[in-house]
């Protein structure tokens, strides 16, 4: 962004029009931590928030109609809607998202709605195998796609494969150990809509 040297330990920041992250030296990052400013461009915030009693059954998770069990979702300023990306061998794939689904997902927690537009994302997996209840982390956005990169680069056959697995498992435990719990009441932020991009297919897919 301007020039200067980056080092490896460094943060990000957003551009609104196309979702697209930027390395960034520290000084650069805090021209752009005002949400309030109308820019091009936002920090990415350093915040990771747990939802203890996250309210996700089997039924709600096959409505929001991703094909896999793990996904993340945020609200896109430009767009004015929520958006949900999951993961693949090609790397971030997007989701068409029921309105009606994910509404009711908001309403059964609002503690969602604490995330910030663009820059925070929620990274929801679904129930499954040996785990009954749905994981939910408040998270930097590109931590979302960190995990993507990460399972790209391991992704085996139709399913990931057991390597992906185990990074997944590794990936939700190193969150979990930096997440506080969200507070019981908050204002709603975050809310419904529908992604644009084609609809995925639902059914088989991994991480369940």
């Amino acid at each position: 962004m301007c020039g200067e040297p980056i080092p490896g330990a460094h943060q990000h920041v957003v551009d609104l029009e196309s979702h697209a992250m930027l390395c960034t030296c520290r000084p650069c990052y805090l021209l752009f931590t005002d949400a309030s400013a109308h820019m091009r461009y936002r920090s990415v915030p350093d915040r990771y928030l747990s939802f203890p009693d996250f309210d996700l059954g089997p039924g709600q998770w096959d409505e929001l109609e991703i094909p896999v069990g793990l996904a993340f979702f945020f609200r896109s300023s430009k767009l004015g809607r929520t958006v949900a990306f999951y993961p693949g061998p090609a790397g971030a794939t997007e989701s068409e998202l029921p309105l009606a689904a994910w509404d009711a997902v908001l309403a059964c927690n609002p503690a969602l709605g604490l995330a910030a537009p663009d820059t925070e994302a929620l990274l929801i997996r679904g129930p499954g195998p040996g785990r009954a209840a749905a994981d939910c982390h408040l998270v930097p956005v590109d931590a979302c796609y960190e995990l993507v990169g990460r399972l790209r680069r391991l992704w085996r056959g139709f399913d990931g494969g057991q390597e992906a697995r185990d990074e997944l498992t590794a990936f939700f435990d190193r969150i979990a150990r930096r997440s506080v719990p969200a507070p019981a009441e908050s204002g709603s932020t975050v809310s419904g809509g529908t992604a644009s991009g084609g609809r995925a297919s639902r059914g088989t897919g991994g991480f369940r």
